[in-house]
């Protein structure tokens, strides 16, 4: 079974709500990542996702894209995230990993090359923001012959009918995106989440993530109610930012620990 289809089983049958924080690879610099993903997984991350540095994103906001800046000018790409999820897996082989990232540096190293490399790293699952359903069978079929998650994401503005194309094809679980903009955005709508969320039930069997605008414990407490799991990514990277690079494991994982325990305090109906 992969990692992540146990970690959620785990999280249903106790009833509770995952944790996935959000990190950029190579920020605060390369040999920082793996001890900053210890640390996540320490203050109690289920999941965590990677996210791959790029020069043109589309859906980060300014705080990952700045630390997507920072990483890219110590000369982080694909490859080298690769090696630092090796190095997390020699201390950690239960913590799911999630690569975050658009298409072209895969498209770069080559689809079938990425897959294999990404497996050998023990990479769990991957999103690729610019892989719509449409176009993804490809992509899907190479991860999951290697048992890897094709992670999709689903939007407010998206139809019924790309949330089935993606039903179809998405395995892990599915990335709600929780807002209409980029990632650190504010005014997070429970009611509005709540209500897609029943609406995408419908069509996904598999766990829902929600992300985008959850920055406190007040937050992140509101949408574990409701969804399988809880993503945080700007304002961990907000965290490091405000320390040394010495400093980053700490000042994230105590941070994370704080959401993990307004996390905990949501008891969920075990299926």
């Amino acid at each position: 079974m992969n990692r992540i289809d146990a970690t959620f089983a785990r999280l249903r049958a106790a009833g509770r709500a995952g944790l996935i924080p959000y990190i950029t690879a190579g920020d605060p610099s390369g040999g920082a990542t793996a001890p900053l993903m210890r640390a996540l997984a320490a203050a109690g991350a289920d999941v965590i996702e990677l996210g791959v540095p790029f020069s043109d994103p589309m859906a980060d906001g300014p705080v990952i894209q700045r630390a997507s800046e920072r990483a890219l000018a110590r000369g982080v790409g694909l490859k080298q995230v690769l090696e630092m999820v090796a190095a997390f897996r020699k201390e950690d082989s239960a913590t799911p990993v999630v690569l975050m990232g658009y298409a072209n540096p895969i498209e770069s190293m080559g689809l079938a090359r990425f897959a294999d490399r990404a497996r050998e790293a023990g990479v769990d699952g991957a999103i690729v923001v610019d892989y719509p359903p449409e176009e993804a069978s490809e992509f899907a079929a190479s991860m999951a012959e290697r048992a890897i998650a094709t992670v999709f994401l689903l939007a407010p503005t998206t139809p019924t009918s790309r949330i089935m194309a993606v039903a179809r094809l998405a395995r892990g679980y599915v990335y709600y995106v929780s807002l209409k903009g980029v990632t650190g955005a504010a005014h997070l709508d429970t009611t509005d989440v709540i209500a897609k969320l029943a609406e995408i039930r419908k069509h996904v069997a598999l766990p829902i993530g929600v992300g985008f605008g959850i920055r406190d414990a007040a937050g992140a407490q509101a949408i574990a109610a409701h969804a399988d799991a809880v993503v945080i990514g700007s304002r961990i990277i907000q965290e490091i930012e405000g320390g040394t690079p010495e400093e980053a494991s700490a000042r994230a994982g105590a941070w994370l620990a704080t959401i993990r325990n307004a996390v905990d305090t949501v008891t969920k109906r075990a299926a």
